[in-house]
């Protein structure tokens, strides 16, 4: 019986979102004293999931299927439960991602499974029980829960689990076929739109954000905001009110009932910090405010501070970041 670790995909290469889980996958692993499998969603490489074995992961399970390149809800669920079948594992690990939300939910009920999302540490193991730690209330507060049932399914929060790289170690990559048919495809998306940021970068899996608000002025200043968006290789995002009012698109607001970010560096530039936009960012490993007013509420949650004019502060920034880089 193996651990089972879910394991995203896109352009080939893994999502280091997906890199945590199967950290986190292969530790787990260690604790029961059996192996860590992987299985495959989305477009792939060999080479790169071969990579997994940095992670600790032993194998990994790929179906090549071409319809799987882009999510589509009910083959994802039928895939990783053929995988979990396979590999006789009572236990998968995913991300607590939008694929994750939505996969997590299905595979509990599918397969009769305890499932605890947003989780932020390792499991302690009681019996056959295990009790997890998760964030809740929008990371204002932590719970303890306990899985009882004989299949467990943990979503972990992005950013909570550093990425193991134990170099030179590989995985076996294994051809994988869960028989799916066109009815598991009936829910996919009649159009799928890939919405990048500067440089081609996909919002919800960057590294590091600068994001805006209304402190900006206006859509024409936000050249402001890109420029050092590319001289970090950064992708942009924006706060609601700006979003609201058509300056920036929808798909790069931020916040509580936008997307939920976890870079390893988020600079807010002009935004004052609703709780609402907070929700959004609060998993950021560091935080960086840019805001005039210095009783902005964001500078209570940032790590650093700049009080100042964002049109003068953001071109100096952007100048230094040239420089260093």
């Amino acid at each position: 019986m193996s651990v089972l670790v879910v394991v995203e995909c896109d352009n080939g290469e893994v999502k280091k979102s997906s890199l945590e889980v199967a950290s986190y996958g292969s530790q787990v692993a260690q604790m029961l004293g059996t192996t860590a499998t992987a299985v495959a969603v989305g477009e792939a490489t060999e080479a790169n999931l071969a990579k997994l074995g940095e992670q600790g992961i032993s194998k990994v399970l790929y179906d090549a299927e071409p319809r799987l390149k882009d999510f589509v809800n009910g083959a994802y669920t039928k895939l990783i439960a053929a995988a979990a079948g396979k590999e006789d594992s009572k236990i998968i690990v995913l991300a607590n991602s939008n694929i994750g939300a939505s996969v997590g939910s299905r595979l509990s009920v599918r397969l009769q499974a305890s499932l605890a999302t947003n989780v932020v540490e390792l499991p302690k193991a009681n019996g056959s029980s295990f009790t997890v730690k998760r964030g809740a209330f929008s990371g204002k507060a932590f719970a303890d829960v306990v899985l009882s049932g004989d299949r467990k399914i943990i979503a972990v929060k992005k950013n909570s689990i550093e990425a193991l790289h134990e170099a030179g170690k590989t995985a076996t990559v294994e051809a994988f076929s869960a028989s799916l048919s066109d009815a598991d495809f009936t829910d996919a998306p009649k159009q799928v739109v890939m919405q990048d940021q500067a440089g081609g970068i996909l919002l919800p899996e960057a590294d590091k954000v600068v994001s805006g608000g209304r402190g900006m002025k206006g859509p024409e200043n936000w050249g402001l905001i890109e420029d050092l968006a590319k001289a970090l290789g950064a992708a942009t995002a924006c706060s609601k009110p700006v979003s609201d009012v058509d300056w920036r698109p929808h798909h790069e607001h931020v916040g509580q009932t936008g997307i939920t970010v976890s870079p390893n560096l988020y600079i807010a530039c002009g935004i004052s910090g609703a709780i609402q936009h907070l929700a959004g960012v609060n998993s950021s490993k560091v935080i960086v405010v840019i805001n005039k007013d210095p009783e902005a509420p964001f500078f209570k949650a940032a790590d650093y501070g700049i009080v100042g004019d964002v049109f003068e502060v953001l071109p100096k920034l952007t100048q230094a970041v040239k420089e260093l880089g």
